[in-house]
Order: C-alpha cells, then sequence, then structure tokens
C-alpha cells in the first residue's frame, strides 16, 4: 500500500483533508486510473449534474440529502482546483482567495463604508454596477461576452436579454412580447408544413427565446415555472395510475378519454384542496 499523507485519513481534515484525497486521487503512479484520465472537458457534466441535484435536494426539503449532495458539488470544485493546479492554471487557494475578495468588493455596504439601508432592488442595481465595471477592467468589448456558453439553455437566453436591455435593446411592453410570440407560433406552424427538420428545431428555439423573454418581462423565473409545471405534471399523472390501480389496470390498459377523464378528476381535486 502506497505512503498516502496522514490528512487523508484525519475525520477532522475538512476542506484541506478532501483535497489531499483529490491529489492522492490524481496521483499518476498510485492514484484511481479512472481518476487519473478524467480532464476539464469530462468532468464538466459532473459538475452540472451535481449543482442541479443540490437544487432537487432544496426542492424535496431533504436536509440529510442536501448535506450529501453539497460534499459531491464540493468535490466537483476541488476536482477542478487539482486539475488546474497540475497544469499550472492556479490552485485551490487561488480559487478561495479570489470569490473572497470578490465578495468584499461586491458588499461595500456590509464591508466598507456605504450605507447598509438599501433595498435589496437597490442592492442587485449595486452588484450590476460592480459587475459591469469587473468586465470593463478585463476589457471585454461586447456586451454579452462573459455570458457563459455551458448554462442551461433557458437560464442563457434570460441572461442574455438582460444583458442586451441594459444598452436598450429591449420590447418596452409585454404586448409586443406576446405579439412576437403569436409571429413565431405561426412561423412554427409553417415550418412544420413546408420545410426541413433543421428549419422546424431553428423555429422552435426561436419560439422557445421569446417564451424566455415573457417571463422576464413579466418578472418571473421561466426555469422555476417550468420545474412547477413539471411538477404538476407529474402530480397529477401519478393520481391517473393510482386510479386506475384501483381498478386493477395501468395506462397502457386504458384509453386516451379515460386517462383525460382522469386528468380533469385530478386537476378538479387540486382546487378544492386549494380552496380549502
Amino acid at each position: 500500500m502506497p505512503d498516502h499523507d496522514p490528512l487523508i485519513f484525519q475525520p477532522d481534515g475538512s476542506l484541506t483533508r478532501l483535497h489531499a484525497i483529490m491529489r492522492a486521487l490524481r496521483d499518476p503512479d498510485t492514484g484511481c486510473p479512472w481518476d487519473i484520465e478524467q480532464d476539464f472537458a469530462s468532468i464538466a457534466p459532473y459538475t452540472i449534474e451535481e449543482a442541479y441535484e443540490v437544487a432537487d435536494a432544496i426542492e424535496k426539503g431533504d436536509w440529510p440529502a442536501l448535506q450529501g449532495e453539497l460534499g459531491d458539488l464540493l468535490l466537483q470544485v476541488v476536482y477542478h482546483a487539482q486539475m488546474a493546479e497540475e497544469a499550472g492554471h492556479f490552485t485551490l487557494d487561488d480559487i478561495t482567495r479570489g470569490i473572497s475578495d470578490k465578495m468584499v468588493a461586491r458588499h461595500p455596504h456590509v464591508f466598507g463604508d456605504e450605507r447598509r439601508d438599501k433595498s435589496a432592488q437597490q442592492q442587485v442595481q449595486d452588484w450590476e454596477s460592480v459587475k459591469a465595471a469587473e468586465r470593463a477592467a478585463r476589457a471585454q468589448g461586447g456586451v454579452l461576452d462573459d455570458v457563459a456558453l455551458g448554462l442551461p439553455a433557458l437560464m442563457r437566453a434570460v441572461k442574455l436579454q438582460k444583458r442586451a436591455a441594459r444598452v436598450g435593446f429591449d420590447w418596452p411592453s409585454t404586448d409586443q412580447v406576446l405579439d412576437k410570440i403569436l409571429e413565431e407560433s405561426r412561423e412554427l406552424v409553417e415550418a412544420r408544413d413546408t420545410l426541413s427538420d433543421a428549419e422546424v428545431a431553428e423555429e422552435f428555439g426561436d419560439l422557445l427565446f421569446v417564451m424566455a423573454n415573457l417571463a422576464r418581462h413579466l418578472n418571473l423565473d421561466p426555469e422555476e415555472a417550468l420545474r412547477a409545471a413539471n411538477a404538476k405534471f407529474t402530480r397529477r399523472f401519478q393520481s391517473i395510475e393510482r386510479a386506475l390501480a384501483a381498478q386493477g389496470r395501468s395506462p397502457a390498459d386504458s384509453t386516451l378519454d379515460e386517462m383525460d377523464t382522469l386528468w380533469n378528476a385530478a386537476k378538479a381535486q387540486e382546487k378544492r384542496d386549494a380552496a380549502e
């Protein structure tokens, strides 16, 4: 058995212990073959997946699960930091120093001499001003330059639109956004009947993009709204399954009309429950 850093086996080693474990896993001579083979691109999907699993635990209110998922997400940070250190890019200490400096700089009303008696909205505006100054200092010329490519598409659409709106590229009212939705819907129908699959996909993307814009104009989070719709669909479909199971059947054994009737019954029951 190779000689490992004693810190690896110390239960109270905290973040430094985790870092030591990752160094050992990535050791080219004695580490784990799978971990040694990984790079930033191969690990990135796991990082995204772990972030979603954190959100899922929060959505469910499952605090023991959240503890575990946050640990998995922290491991991803340490993993990327170790690979970066090996390549000579930066270290875990650089990461923690950088985010700490950023938090202090972006909260002058807490750590500096600015007044703290601001509304949350004013603090958001101040935050955006600080970020804009940081972008300017990095000599980013384009308005959209640092909107991350790896964001979920719906989230990135909203960020792109917000960034463009800061320089006046935006519809002034929701009425114009709704008109655009009707226009894009008509174009999608026309594309379905006359154009190629690639062109249909393009028109569908345009419609989703405008729907994201409508959410922004309504001060809604489209990702959150869609998650709620997913949860509602799941809840009502499971009600259909339970009702059919009570009859000794499954959805595969029933007709669409039967399932639609059960769906409407579940919907009506939800409305009655909400009214009580």
